[in-house]
């Protein structure tokens, strides 16, 4: 495992990456947003395109590095990660509803979430990786796995369900001393010399399920685009980096966007087909980019000129 880590890029470059990551997270939460606060749309534009510019000077340094091939594996992997969080958002908006959440501790609580989730992506990338190339077969079974829940996305028009009756949450107020009025400022309380967990961290565990969930879809997709795991792991981190702001500022909008999902259901199945079918015929890695871009930006530009039907409209 670790000579297939250091084979795909120096120690010095896997140890580089993840200081600067922990860097930057600590001051973003140590630092800038030390104070608990709801992020202004400003804000968070302000950080959104900190994040995408750290990624495209990232980017840069893997294009100069490693050649073209390499950063465009790289550039499509993070588009194509970016896109699908995308989707990740509208069960963040559910969530933060159902729990009451207000908008000035939804920050900390998402922070901590990505910390959870760089352990979790690393796990299942060096996984996906390795089963991939120790066994060819599971290719079609990935494939295979993307075209089906594309499909289902596609095909299944249902309501999310209430994050609050999730049988995880439901099993963890049964098991674990839970005060219903701990707020979310902190994970646990103290009440009368007993420890008691607090609605903040059923959210952040709620969280942490909804993206090992949709790492589920996203990873074999950014494994069908390259077998890299320096090129799969860092761009998945870095477009799970700036979900954060983000979500802010695209918390407010998410309605408008009602088409997406269809975008998302047909690159999952046309990343699922390219996969099945890469022994026989080939896309090379810039088209499969430009078929992505020009689905989401269509999905896109269909939401935007065919509002969704709200209640109460004719």
């Amino acid at each position: 495992m670790v000579d297939a880590l250091l084979q795909a890029a120096p120690w010095w470059a896997w140890v580089g990456f993840h200081a600067f990551v922990f860097l930057m997270l600590a001051l973003d939460l140590g630092v800038f947003n030390r104070r608990v606060h709801a992020p202004t749309m400003r804000e968070a534009g302000i950080w959104s395109v900190v994040w995408i510019s750290l990624a495209l000077i990232f980017n840069g340094l893997i294009f100069q590095a490693e050649g073209a091939q390499k950063g465009l594996e790289w550039f499509t992997g993070y588009v194509l990660e970016k896109s699908l969080s995308v989707d990740n958002l509208f069960v963040f908006v559910l969530v933060f509803r159902s729990f009451q959440v207000d908008l000035r501790h939804q920050h900390r609580v998402l922070f901590w979430g990505v910390l959870g989730a760089l352990i979790m992506r690393a796990a299942m990338i060096l996984a996906g990786t390795a089963l991939l190339n120790r066994f060819e077969w599971m290719m079609y079974v990935f494939g295979g796995f993307l075209v089906y829940t594309g499909l289902k996305m596609l095909l299944v028009d249902g309501q999310e369900a209430d994050p609050t009756q999730n049988p995880l949450v439901r099993a963890f107020r049964r098991m674990m001393p839970y005060d219903e009025t701990g707020g979310h400022e902190r994970f646990w309380v103290v009440r009368a010399g007993k420890r008691f967990a607090t609605p903040m961290l059923l959210v952040l565990i709620t969280i942490e399920v909804t993206d090992l969930v949709f790492a589920v879809d996203s990873i074999p997709a950014v494994l069908a685009v390259s077998r890299d795991p320096f090129v799969v792991y860092t761009s998945n981190i870095f477009a799970i980096l700036g979900l954060r702001s983000l979500y802010f500022l695209l918390a407010k909008m998410m309605d408008r966007f009602h088409r997406l999902k269809t975008g998302l259901a047909v690159v999952l199945a046309f990343v699922g087909v390219k996969m099945c079918m890469a022994k026989w015929f080939h896309i090379p890695v810039q088209y499969s980019l430009l078929i992505i871009a020009a689905v989401l930006a269509g999905s896109v530009v269909a939401s935007l000129a065919w509002p969704a039907e709200r209640d109460g409209e004719a």
